[in-house]
């Protein structure tokens, strides 16, 4: 028996492949949109005190608390045994796994370096009155 052409029909043989590609961008896509984008300093930021935020790092883990532009100085509160910071216009519980006992804070205010996805990373206490 000879070959048998069928006309007007292509073998198609992409198999998974396609469909793995495009799942693939797809999918690197959605990462993509998911990160955060790289803040930036508060419009009033001394450059100077960049090193200090930067030396800011977490509790227990010790890994960074991000730097100046997920750091804001704050208004905080004493509530009962916790910490409150004041942060996007509503008070929030400071987990007391993340305050930081620091005596060189330099500006002046209480702290806190928080992200909407992360929460509250670090808080230092301002000078006490």
């Amino acid at each position: 028996m000879g070959r048998r052409r069928m006309a007007g029909r292509r073998s198609r043989q992409h198999g998974p492949g396609i469909a793995w590609r495009l799942a693939f961008v797809c999918g690197l896509v959605f990462l993509a949109s998911m990160s955060p984008a790289r803040a930036a300093p508060p419009p009033d930021a001394d450059p100077a005190q960049a090193p200090w935020f930067n030396s800011l790092r977490q509790p227990g883990s010790g890994i960074s608390c991000c730097s100046i532009a997920d750091c804001r100085p704050v208004d905080y509160r004493t509530v009962g045994d916790h910490y409150e910071a004041f942060i996007e216009g509503e008070w929030r519980p400071v987990p007391p796994e993340k305050v930081l006992t620091r005596a060189d804070n330099p500006t002046g205010r209480a702290v806190v370096c928080w992200t909407k996805i992360s929460g509250i990373m670090c808080f230092v206490r301002g000078p006490e009155t």
